[in-house]
């Protein structure tokens, strides 16, 4: 036998255990602490109290999972429907690990007139920048020959 100290609260809890579940009824312990942290302000006097209703909210929980609340089914039904589909999933993976590998599309080479509307468009925006270029050089010369010699 094996002991875990679980901590619930302010209170830690020796808990006795067959060796080797150490590590599950301190997962189980987690899951009421996360309840018990829930109560907040609400927490009444007495810790009994308290412990108490994170039972019921787990015990909650464990009915509507029985009963198949909360968006699943439940039961054996939903277990052979998870086999159906995991059937399913693996012909796919098989049949699309057969097929031949598509080849990947080659991305076109963009012409001029595709970036600039057409051949025209694109000779007047060289020419605007040529023009640009000369004026830039222009003003770099003339900065030139402003700076005070060293």
């Amino acid at each position: 036998m094996s002991t875990v100290t679980l901590t619930i609260g302010p209170k830690s809890y020796p808990v006795a255990c067959a060796d080797g579940e150490e590590a599950h009824v301190e997962k189980l312990g987690a899951m009421i602490a996360e309840k018990y942290a829930l109560l907040g302000a609400a927490r009444g006097p007495l810790e009994a109290q308290n412990l108490l209703f994170a039972a019921l909210f787990l015990a909650d929980e464990l009915a509507e999972a029985r009963k198949g609340g909360r968006g699943g089914k439940g039961g054996k039904g939903d277990i052979a429907e998870l086999r159906a589909e995991i059937e399913r999933l693996e012909s796919e993976l098989s049949a699309a690990r057969a097929a031949p590998p598509a080849p990947a599309p080659q991305p076109a080479a963009p012409s001029q007139s595709d970036l600039f509307g057409s051949a025209e468009a694109a000779g007047a925006i060289a020419q605007r920048l040529e023009a640009l270029a000369e004026r830039a050089e222009a003003s770099a010369a003339a900065l030139e020959a402003l700076r005070p010699s060293a």
